[in-house]
Order: structure tokens, then sequence, then C-alpha cells
């Protein structure tokens, strides 16, 4: 497989798990465990898989994060919610999710079943060495049901592919808070405002991360990418597309444009329906 062709295919059908940080379904379900909206259920569901760590584990395997902001929330939902009981909630949130953005019939359809399949082949490619995010996630039980499958499956690879990430940020010398202020001078994903919203990073400690990389011939003074910086951003990119090939190679050229096939239409439905609030992506 090509890695861009792969990285590619991963970004465009990871919506389909990315959604269930959004959903309100999700976190009804979530809320109605005692945990409070928001930051907390997000880390909560996502840390679950891991057991009741605390927050520094928390904090290193997400990255980007601020670890005051993680330890605010970690490990007092665990006092709340037990993690196996807030990953079965997250589980029906996803299917009152999905239910009401794609359709119920969709979700026993014959093309989410042939997705379901195809994204577990990939993921049974996956590998767990240095991915503990992933690891954890693995360990669970495969759900019954193609949908829930599917988004597992989905789970699985977005979390392999995030620790390889982390892995070429690493080697990029960029610390979680400049690794968030590089993304978002490139103009996609979060904006900046989303950016430091949710992931908790003051003004002050932007502007210094600004300072920091503009120093560093990353960004101009105003906080715009140089041309080093885009170079610097590309070979991150590329790094963690070879990092995340393994699961691609597994289910192959064919399979990898089926199953992209199958699942952009469901992802752009989802979007049409409103799974991502206005605002928050560039």
């Amino acid at each position: 497989m090509d890695p861009r062709v792969a990285g590619r295919t991963a970004r465009r059908i990871e919506t389909l798990h990315a959604l269930s940080y959004f959903a309100a379904d999700v976190e009804s379900e979530l809320t109605a465990l005692g945990l409070r909206a928001g930051r907390m259920s997000y880390f909560a569901q996502r840390a679950a898989p891991m057991g009741p760590v605390g927050g520094g584990t928390v904090a290193a395997t997400f990255y980007v994060f601020n670890p005051s902001l993680v330890h605010h929330f970690v490990p007092a939902c665990w006092d709340l919610a037990s993690p196996a009981d807030i990953t079965a909630a997250r589980y029906r949130g996803v299917t009152a999710a999905y239910t009401r953005l794609l359709g119920a019939d969709t979700l026993t359809s014959p093309e989410v079943g042939e997705a379901a399949d195809l994204a577990r082949t990939a993921a049974a490619g996956c590998t767990v060495e240095g991915r503990p995010l992933y690891a954890a996630h693995a360990d669970l039980d495969w759900p019954t049901t193609p949908h829930l499958a599917l988004f597992h499956a989905l789970t699985l690879l977005r979390e392999h592919r995030g620790d390889g990430h982390i892995a070429a940020l690493l080697s990029a010398g960029l610390s979680g808070l400049e690794a968030q202020v590089s993304h978002s001078a490139t103009g996609h994903g979060f904006t900046v405002p989303a950016a430091r919203a949710t992931r908790g990073w003051s003004e002050d400690e932007w502007a210094a991360a600004v300072a920091t990389l503009a120093k560093r011939g990353v960004l101009t003074p105003d906080g715009a990418l140089t041309d080093e910086g885009a170079a610097l951003r590309t070979s991150v990119e590329r790094a963690t597309e070879v990092l995340a090939g393994a699961p691609w190679d597994a289910l192959g050229a064919d399979g990898t444009a089926r199953l992209e096939a199958l699942c952009l239409p469901l992802v752009l439905r989802a979007v049409d329906g409103g799974a991502f609030p206005a605002g928050v992506f560039g």
C-alpha cells in the first residue's frame, strides 16, 4: 500500500469514530452514569479501556492536552463510574448516534456488515509494540453487532495511528502544545479557538509556544507556518503514515478502496446530519 493513499483513507473514514466525541447521544449516556458533560466525558470514554489509570497516563497517551486539564478530571471520573460501565455506555450512545444520523436500516445493511469485516481485517494487522492506547482498546471484546464492530475496528485503527503519530511528533521535537499549535497553523483540523478551548491551553501558554516555534523557524512571529514549518509538518505526517501502514498492508489496495467506498457515503450522511458542531474545524 502507498502510505499516502492509506493515510488519506484513514482520515476520511475516521469520522465514523470521531463523531462519538461530539454526539449528544453518547454524552447523555455518559452523564447518566454521573460523569460531567464535556471534557470529563471525553477523557473517560477514550481512556476507559486502559482501566482506572491516573491523569499522568492519560496526559501521556493523549499528548496534546494540557496535563493540568487532564488531572482536573482524571482520576476523579473513575469515582463516578467504572471503566467497564463507561465503555458500555459509549457503545449504547454510538448506537443511538448512528441510528439518528444514518438510519436504523443502514445499521443492519449488507454494506455495513461488509465494511465491518474489512475494517476488522485491517485492524488485525495492527501491532501493540509502543502503542499503549491502541493496545488497551484491542483488549476489549469485539462487539457482535455489525455497526459496533465497524466502530470498534475504526477506533482501533485510529488509536494505532495516533500512538504512531505521537512517536513522530517526539522525533520531530514537538511537545504536545507545540504539536497542537503547529497543526492549527496548517489550517486543517481544529481552529485555534477550538483547539485552545478543548485542549485546555491559555492564551499566554499558546503565545509562548508560538514564540518558541518562531525562534526555531517553524512559525512566523504572528503564528503562520514558514516554509521550514510546513516541511516539518509534512515530515511528521509522512512518518505517521509509514508507522500506520501495517493494517492497510494487511487489507491490501483493493480492500482499502472498497472500505473507503463503503464508508464514505456514511461519513457524508453523518456530517450532513450535524455530527459535528459548526465552527470547530478549520
